[in-house]
């Protein structure tokens, strides 16, 4: 019955003419719209309220620091933050404030949380994730991040591109300044402290650790200014939050108005000494006592 096939089979691409190929619809080119409908978004806070929170409450007990600075915060804006688990994005969904939470997206690599549809359905329901290529500031990228705040929605970004190595944060990449300018809408800079115990990369399961949050008033973009020097500002500020968290508001602006800020990337020196300097892991204590424990990132 093999005369019966072309019932079923694809048309062949004749001789001498170039195969067509159908566009993706996964990765980047992803279409999260939906997501954003009020439907989507009931299902996302039940999913909040009913799992999220409860499972950070049980296994993280967040610190918040800052809450108050984001009272009379109207979005859209967008969220950075530096990047050290997936337990990052689940944290700031839970200790957000209701009125910045109820619209609120999550920029996402598109070859992580969008290689099938099932993985790209998922995400963009939960969490709001919206597809970006993660190596490069691409146009698609730019455009669905863009058309999210143009839409009314606020956007996270972890502007390191990807989630910590050996857990000091690496140097911020421009793009979330970028779109910023383009959609014209402040920056609100976020220290995250403690995730990469609570889930550690290469782990699917999180174990009990303590964590932190610490947001920082909004920045805008100075006129005449350069993305790349506002990011660096931005970045500059992530930092200075990570020391009001460690030493004190006070002592955290002594620093700065000094230019002595600690910075997040740690020192520059070979894996075993990098993360030493990080201190213990939990559980561990050091064998020298006394000895000065760095910032637990």
């Amino acid at each position: 019955m093999s005369w019966l096939r072309f019932l079923v089979d694809p048309p062949s691409t004749p001789k001498g003419i170039e195969k067509r190929v159908p566009p993706s619809k996964v990765g980047v080119y992803y279409d999260t719209k939906w997501s954003r409908q009020p439907v989507a978004k009931l299902v996302r806070r039940a999913g909040i309220w009913g799992f999220m929170k409860p499972a950070m409450k049980l296994y993280g007990s967040p610190r918040v620091i800052g809450i108050d600075r984001l009272k009379s915060v109207k979005g859209p804006v967008v969220f950075v933050a530096n990047h050290h688990s997936h337990a990052d994005t689940t944290l700031l969904l839970t200790t957000l404030p209701g009125h910045l939470r109820r619209d609120l997206s999550v920029a996402a690599g598109a070859d992580y949380f969008f290689t099938n549809k099932f993985m790209a359905t998922v995400s963009a329901l939960f969490i709001g994730a919206v597809p970006i290529e993660r190596l490069r500031l691409s146009k698609l990228s730019i455009t669905n991040t863009v058309e999210t705040i143009e839409a009314g929605n606020s956007l996270l970004i972890f502007p390191e591109g990807g989630r910590s190595p050996d857990g000091w944060s690496q140097e911020h990449r421009p793009g979330a300044a970028f779109v910023a300018k383009l959609a014209g809408v402040p920056i609100v800079p976020i220290y995250i402290e403690g995730t990469g115990n609570l889930l550690p990369k290469g782990k699917s399961w999180p174990r009990r650790s303590r964590c932190a949050v610490a947001f920082g008033s909004p920045m805008r973009l100075a006129e005449g200014e350069d993305v790349r020097v506002f990011s660096k500002r931005v970045e500059r500020r992530v930092e200075e939050l990570a020391d009001e968290f460690s030493s004190g508001w006070w002592e955290a602006k002594k620093k700065a108005h000094a230019e002595k800020t600690p910075d997040l990337s740690g020192p520059q020196a070979g894996a075993w000494r990098r993360r030493w300097a990080l201190g213990p892991k939990p559980g561990q204590k050091r064998k020298s006592p006394g000895t000065k424990r760095w910032p637990n990132i």
